[in-house]
């Protein structure tokens, strides 16, 4: 059986190591020239890290992670306002819990690609003959692949999803937020912020700053806007934007990179009324984006990746499988998405009343048994996608809960 997956991001890496393991010949497409390096820093736990755990990639992304001792609030002088330590979210996921960038989880994912995949960078999909056999997949570089199934895991803005389920206005839910993150070099502000995860205690914008390695500081943005529309340049957008924050913000901003280096989008999610059409199917924001309020997108792009692999390669047909591997991820996806529109009016504080509510209640954080519900509420709850994986009549059966 052959696969060709669209997107070496989370989704898609994870798709591809997968189904390479259970045996399938699996060719990745991905449109940019290389790996990207953008992309904020992660708390990576739930059903994907479970899935990371069974697929063996677990102990590299522990390598590849950052220890993080607590999260921080500072206001214009660069005074702690509020926080909260890091071990806190720990205790709610039993210590199963990586802060991770995008890039590494990204990175640590290519290298446990078996050497049987063919993972081909700068190229794109031109078009796609899907019928009930299989699909033909024409590429930028005038190839024609043929295989029995695609799995678009190109992301939020999908081509995939937009060459065979239509245009993405249809399906994207705008949440009134922009995002964007950023590095740059500066050892002063390094040597502030490691070991921490800053947020300014600000209204209706928000950056954060934590150090990388080799004295590198990641920058996470995000701001209010009632217009979707992205702007040309988003280095300027973000200089405009958060020109009103103190502290570091003003070092950090002078030093935002060319907007080539920059990652910026919307805040939104994806709802669609099926995930597959025909042979093609879609896995990770492609079909399920919950956006950075609900948290675990990452997580929940591995766990889709995973256990559309174990469905494909377990499932009698492929139509089943598809069909099988939507009813096991779907409601996790939609509860998720769920907790994040409740959460976008808590998201960012609109008033100074409501920076002071949040004060209140990471203070709150600091009693016992209060620190638990305190830190459940921000961390959200971990829904095992897989629970454990059983062997019935020599087929691999995926037991979801």
């Amino acid at each position: 059986m052959k696969a060709v997956v669209c997107g070496a991001g989370i989704a898609g890496l994870a798709s591809a190591q997968r189904l390479a393991a259970l045996g399938w010949d699996v060719v990745v497409l991905e449109k940019a020239a290389a790996p990207r390096t953008q992309g904020y820093m992660l708390d990576f736990f739930g059903p994907g890290y479970d899935a990371a755990e069974a697929m063996g990639v677990l102990p590299r992304l522990a390598e590849l992670g950052y220890h993080v001792e607590e999260v921080t609030y500072r206001d214009g002088a660069g005074r702690r306002r509020a926080g909260m330590r890091f071990a806190q979210f720990a205790k709610i996921v039993r210590g199963r819990l990586l802060s991770i960038t995008r890039s590494d989880l990204e990175r640590g994912l290519r290298e446990s690609l078996p050497d049987t995949v063919d993972l081909r960078f700068d190229t794109s999909i031109i078009s796609v003959a899907n019928d009930a056999d299989g699909v033909a997949v024409t590429t930028s570089d005038n190839a024609v692949l043929e295989a029995d199934v695609l799995v678009g895991a190109d992301g939020i803005h999908s081509a995939v999803r937009r060459i065979v389920f239509g245009e993405e206005d249809t399906y994207l839910r705008y949440l009134g937020f922009h995002t964007a993150a950023f590095v740059f070099d500066d050892d002063a502000i390094h040597a502030q912020v490691d070991g921490q995860f800053c947020l300014t205690d600000s209204v209706d914008r928000q950056l954060g700053f934590y150090g990388l390695r080799e004295g590198k500081v990641a920058v996470f943005a995000v701001h209010r806007t009632p217009d979707p529309t992205l702007p040309d340049d988003p280095r300027e957008a973000i200089r405009r934007e958060y020109a009103s924050l103190g502290w570091i913000s003003p070092t950090a901003l002078a030093a935002c990179p060319a907007p080539t280096e920059v990652y910026y989008d919307q805040v939104a999610q994806i709802e669609l009324p099926s995930w597959s059409r025909g042979r093609v199917v879609l896995v990770g924001d492609a079909c399920g984006a919950v956006s950075l309020l609900a948290g675990q997108g990452a997580s929940l792009g591995i766990a889709g990746g995973y256990v559309l692999a174990e469905h494909l390669a377990g499932a009698g047909t492929v139509d089943a499988a598809l069909v099988e591997y939507e009813r096991a991820m779907r409601p996790v996806v939609t509860a998720k998405q769920r907790v994040a529109r409740d959460s976008v009016r808590w998201f960012l504080p609109r008033s100074a009343l409501q920076l002071r509510m949040r004060r209140a209640i990471l203070r709150l954080a600091r009693l016992p048994l209060l620190d638990r519900y305190v830190a459940g509420s921000i961390a959200g709850k971990s829904t095992a996608v897989v629970t454990r994986l059983a062997d019935k009549g020599g087929r691999r059966v995926i037991v979801s809960g």
